[in-house]
């Protein structure tokens, strides 16, 4: 059974510091659906899913399962199971053991926690191996087995920790399948943290991106992409051109020219954000004549610098594109690709 998982004002102040960890975090994962809280170390992801847990005290806010708030639930009595970076698994014990110690602590018949510990297994594709010990398993089997012990208890929200992190590149990719056929076949409500920006786009419904404590944008993937809240939001997605202007009139004026944008944005100061990939060699509306400053050729693409004025913009274009440095060329900056952010305060 899923539940709905919301926090509501969420703060963690830890004694002697005026600054915040978690300043203030407002969240919903909604039933059985998969959030990511992405950032880097340090923004007050962990601590977030420790207050969830219980392994932390929250200096404010609260923690709702549905309408039930946690703060006076203890750790051992809060329907939620964790996986952590390192499995954590009892070296003296075998998978089966391993998996079913959540069940023997609520004094499961043998019988049944056999049959709950073989599904489990099963569901995390690691049939046959009950009998296996800890010491002859992989890094990869290890997270799987450690993944089935937090299922076996049913809990009401699955919270990740970073659970790919210590694995290699070709487990992380199947383990991140795994977590998310898992995740939609018992219909889990998840909360998977991450500082990887791949793993958040691919993995999850919605993400939240949390950078120095605070919350700074809570949508769906393709939205971090295409409609950034901040400049900060863009740049940590990836978005290297932000050209400052104003808006007047329903276009963005800048030093390069004037553009029309995807939407009406508020007239002022503002940064045009447009994704590299999204700018097009040719004319028409919404192009600037510009000189090639250097090209980098990337196998699956050709990563191009521009100059228009004096103003650089960078380019992903068709690796087959001939382009040289000096050669002269026009780009056009679509409009339905063009988004207006906030000008940025200096702190």
């Amino acid at each position: 059974m899923s539940t709905r998982l919301v926090l509501d004002q969420l703060t963690k102040r830890y004694d002697g510091t005026a600054i915040s960890t978690v300043d203030a975090l407002d969240l919903e994962v909604a039933s059985g659906t998969l959030v990511a809280l992405l950032g880097p170390s340090g923004c007050g992801k962990t601590t977030s899913m420790k207050m969830i847990s219980g392994l932390l005290d929250p200096s404010g806010g609260d923690i709702r399962f549905d309408d039930r708030s946690m703060l006076r639930v203890a750790p051992e009595r809060r329907p939620v199971a964790m996986v952590f970076q390192k499995p954590l698994l009892f070296p003296h014990m075998t998978v089966e053991e391993n998996v079913g110690f959540g069940l023997r602590m609520r004094r499961m018949d043998r019988a049944g926690m056999r049959r709950r510990v073989g599904a489990m297994l099963e569901l995390v594709r690691l049939p046959g191996m009950e009998r296996r010990r800890v010491g002859e398993l992989s890094g990869g089997q290890e997270q799987r087995v450690a993944l089935a012990r937090a299922l076996v208890i049913e809990p009401q929200v699955l919270l990740l920790d970073e659970p790919l992190s210590q694995l290699d590149a070709n487990l992380r990719i199947e383990m991140r399948d795994l977590i998310r056929s898992v995740q939609r076949d018992l219909k889990l409500t998840a909360l998977f943290v991450t500082h990887d920006q791949e793993e958040a786009v691919v993995l999850a419904d919605r993400i939240g991106l949390m950078l120095d404590g605070r919350l700074q944008q809570f949508d769906a993937p393709k939205q971090f992409y295409e409609r950034p809240a901040t400049a900060r939001v863009a740049r940590f997605f990836g978005t290297e051109n932000l050209i400052e202007g104003v808006v007047r009139d329903g276009c963005f004026h800048a030093d390069i020219g004037a553009f029309a944008v995807a939407d009406r944005a508020a007239q002022g100061p503002g940064l045009l954000a447009i994704r590299q990939e999204a700018i097009e060699l040719g004319g028409g509306p919404n192009a600037v004549d510009a000189v090639v400053d250097r090209t980098l050729y990337m196998g699956t693409h050709l990563r191009a610098w521009v100059k228009a004025a004096e103003r650089t913009l960078q380019c992903t274009v068709d690796p087959n594109a001939r382009l040289e440095a000096g050669q002269r060329v026009s780009v056009r900056l679509p409009p339905e690709h063009c988004w207006v952010v906030p000008p940025e305060v200096a702190p």
